[in-house]
C-alpha cells in the first residue's frame, strides 16, 4: 500500500460519497506543481481510472487511485480527518516531505522539487 487512511478519513470519505449518491467513485490522491514549496496535494473523486497509469488501493471499502508517477513522492503518506469547533478537514502527513510551507499545503521531497508559485 502506498497510502495510509485513518478510520476517521475513511468514515468521512464514505459520508461524502453518500452525500454525492455515488458509491462507485474513486478517491484520487496525488500531487501537482505549485504552492510556495513547489508541490501541492490533489484530493478528489473520479469516475474513471487509467489502468496503465494508475495504482488502485482499497481501504475498508474506499477505493483510492494514485498516478504511478506520484507513488514514490507520497509513499507512506497518512491521510486523516480532523474535526474541531471551526469545522473539519483532511490532514496529510507525508514522511518524504523535507520542506513544507507554513500553511502545510505545499511541500518538496529530496527527489521532487516541483514548481514553486512565484506569487508566494
Amino acid at each position: 500500500m502506498v497510502l495510509k487512511l485513518t478510520e476517521a478519513a475513511i468514515y468521512r470519505v464514505k459520508e461524502m460519497l453518500q452525500e454525492e449518491e455515488s458509491q462507485d467513485k474513486y478517491l484520487r490522491f496525488g500531487v501537482q506543481g505549485g504552492g510556495c514549496s513547489g508541490l501541492s496535494y490533489k484530493l478528489g473523486f473520479e469516475d474513471n481510472i487509467n489502468e496503465d497509469l494508475d495504482i488502485t488501493e482499497e481501504h475498508d471499502g474506499v477505493h483510492v487511485v494514485i498516478n504511478n508517477q506520484d507513488a514514490a513522492i507520497i509513499e507512506g503518506t497518512e491521510i486523516d480527518f480532523k474535526q474541531n469547533m471551526m469545522g473539519g478537514g483532511f490532514t496529510i502527513e507525508n514522511p518524504n516531505a523535507i520542506v513544507s510551507c507554513g500553511c502545510g499545503s505545499s511541500f518538496q521531497t529530496a527527489t521532487a522539487k516541483g514548481t514553486p508559485d512565484p506569487d508566494c
